[in-house]
């Protein structure tokens, strides 16, 4: 009893002194300075105050860190949002794009048709593309298609196949087309270059290839244009789809496949943007290259496929070589073809 009689008067005192030095210490004034930053301090310290730690993170500022490489002191990247950012806009704009493509070309054909001869047939062939030029060029259109295919699978297949075909299939596929994507990129990588070296010369532009681009190749008005062993439009698509956008591919890929080059990760999100707006614009040219290759000009797959043209289809459509060819100052093949070559006649 004696001892909690104690206890209560040394709290009473306490209380009593703490009550008195409260009141006697002097106000203090808001508007002083060092009370507002006090204040300030105080606020940006609060635990649920996370602002200043994320802007520093984010500041892209090397911090310390125990582990070995390049960028392993920065916690957040913020170029990475930016290129998150873009990527929706780019695809959209990229299948758009592609779609408008296919439809200009079926509305063509619709309207046009295909392209056909306007004298009939000689039966006397001339060779068009060697072997090795065969050979070369079916590499490159065989893996710039398996590309062009695995890449549209992964980049709009989550938004157009998954809804019709399901999660399990869909995961399956997008899995074999990123495979397949890896694999066959260094082969276009290593066959790319060959194929400049090899069509370079045919696909040097000339005089009269002005005319025949200010005419597009007669291919709308029928209007017989003279073209050398590559038309203007072939040249352009060489220099543009293989050249240009075949070697910035080439090199974005690599870059993007091979992240144990130590690059950082600003520089494959730049080579990621570059590798998909240079294969948009790729895909829609290979798209214009199959059609006219195919359905869209009569002769043209088999020029490719066996190497052989008539003299009548040589004429029509490539005359200023086939006046080479005729003249002696383009050799001329002896041998014959392997398969008999048909041309349909307009």
């Amino acid at each position: 009893m004696r001892s909690m009689i104690v206890r209560a008067g040394v709290v009473a005192l306490a209380s009593c002194w703490l009550a008195t030095a409260v009141a006697q210490s002097p106000a203090v004034d808001p508007r002083n300075s060092e009370f507002a930053k006090e204040q300030q301090a105080r606020q940006q310290t609060q635990p649920l105050n996370n602002a200043p730690l994320w802007r520093e993170i984010r500041s892209g500022i090397p911090q310390v860190t125990s582990l070995p490489g390049r960028e392993t002191n920065v916690l957040i990247q913020p170029e990475g949002q930016t290129w998150r950012a873009l990527r929706v806009p780019m695809a959209t704009i990229g299948g758009f794009a592609f779609v408008f493509t296919l439809l200009a070309l079926l509305g063509f054909y619709l309207w046009r048709g295909p392209l056909r001869l306007h004298g009939a047939p000689t039966g006397r062939l001339i060779e068009r593309f060697s072997v090795a030029e065969r050979a070369v060029h079916w590499t490159v259109a065989i893996t710039f298609t398996t590309l062009a295919i695995t890449g549209l699978i992964l980049t709009f297949g989550k938004t157009v196949l998954l809804p019709l075909i399901g999660y399990s299939l869909f995961a399956f596929l997008a899995i074999l087309a990123k495979n397949i994507h890896n694999f066959v990129g260094p082969v276009l990588v290593v066959a790319l270059p060959v194929m400049i070296v090899l069509f370079f010369r045919e696909n040097i532009w000339r005089a009269y290839d002005w005319m025949w681009l200010r005419k597009a190749g007669g291919m709308i008005s029928g209007e017989h244009v003279p073209a050398g062993k590559a038309n203007a439009g072939q040249k352009i698509l060489f220099y543009l789809m293989v050249v240009v956008l075949g070697i910035a591919l080439s090199i974005s890929g690599l870059v993007l496949n091979f992240p144990n080059f130590d690059q950082t990760r600003q520089t494959m999100q730049i080579a990621n943007s570059i590798h998909f707006v240079a294969a948009m614009i790729a895909v829609c040219l290979l798209a214009g290259h199959i059609y006219l290759g195919t359905i869209g000009m009569t002769g043209a797959w088999q020029a490719m496929r066996y190497g052989y043209v008539d003299e009548t289809w040589a004429r029509e459509h490539h005359q200023y070589w086939y006046n080479d060819v005729m003249s002696g100052r383009e050799p001329r093949a002896t041998e014959p073809p392997p398969a008999p070559i048909r041309h349909r006649v307009a």
